[in-house]
């Protein structure tokens, strides 16, 4: 059993829904993300996905545009991001899961990305812009190396997306809440039952939301019809105002953040 799946396994036996939490590796400097990622796991974070900074982040909002500008500017790259999982994967045993374009995966070459990822700890890949059609090259690579593929629906996905992305996903399904980009909002849509309702009748994998989930009450809301929620604006958007009054600031202001959304998963 993979490390993801046997989160989500333990967590349906306590009846708790799974806290997933996405920060941009290497915002605001390399050294502060890494203990950004730490403090998450004690925090309480079921899944934590870490992102790799990419030049034409499309399908991301003006928040988690900004964490990856500022990334960039630090110098990251796919080989340091997987250089720091490696090291948070020495610390924790919670499940990590790199999101990415194809793009930086490209470049790198898809076995090496792929081995490079399994050694350093990774549990799961995914690839915002790779619908399962077009994930010929990746998939079988990554199986190979023990890595989950997680990919995304949409509420606007049809019947046969939907279906590809049942067969071919496995650790969790990635529910989009709406379309369009990332970013914290201030209601869940009302497509969401639906969207999960057709998904579960074509997979027992676990089903997430995100898109979207910046509270407590969203959090709660989602868990009571989906096996987790994923937070990534709220998070990425405090810890760039915390770190104005900060490093410590900053941690502390995240770990009480983590702290209350997981509560709201019980």
């Amino acid at each position: 059993m993979s490390r993801i799946a046997g989160r989500f396994a333990t967590l349906r036996q306590r009846d708790e829904g799974a806290l997933v939490i996405f920060v941009t590796a290497g915002d605001p400097n390399p050294d502060l993300s890494e203990k950004l990622v730490l403090t998450i796991a004690d925090a309480g974070a079921d899944v934590i996905e870490i992102g790799i900074p990419f030049s034409d982040p499309l399908a991301d909002g003006p928040t988690i545009q900004a964490s990856t500008f500022r990334a960039l500017q630090q110098g990251m790259t796919p080989i340091r991001v997987l250089e720091m999982v490696s090291r948070v994967r020495a610390q924790t045993n919670v499940p990590l899961v790199v999101m990415t374009y194809f793009n930086p995966v490209w470049q790198m070459g898809v076995e090496r990305f792929a081995r490079e990822a399994s050694q350093a700890g990774v549990d799961g890949v995914i690839m915002t812009d790779m619908p399962p059609d077009e994930a010929g090259e990746w998939h079988p690579v990554a199986r190979q190396h023990g890595l989950d593929t997680i990919f995304l629906v949409a509420p606007t996905s049809t019947a046969e997306r939907m279906k590809r992305v049942a067969q071919m996903s496995s650790g969790f399904v990635y529910c989009v809440s709406r379309t369009g980009v990332t970013g914290a909002r201030e209601h869940l849509p009302e497509e969401i039952p639906q969207m999960l309702q057709a998904m579960r009748s074509l997979t027992d994998l676990p089903l997430c939301v995100g898109f979207g989930i910046s509270r407590p009450e969203h959090v709660r809301a989602v868990c009571q019809i989906a096996d987790g929620a994923v937070v990534g604006s709220a998070v990425v958007s405090l810890v760039a105002e915390g770190v104005k009054a900060g490093e410590q600031a900053a941690l502390a202001a995240v770990r009480r953040f983590v702290k209350s959304l997981k509560e709201a998963t019980r």
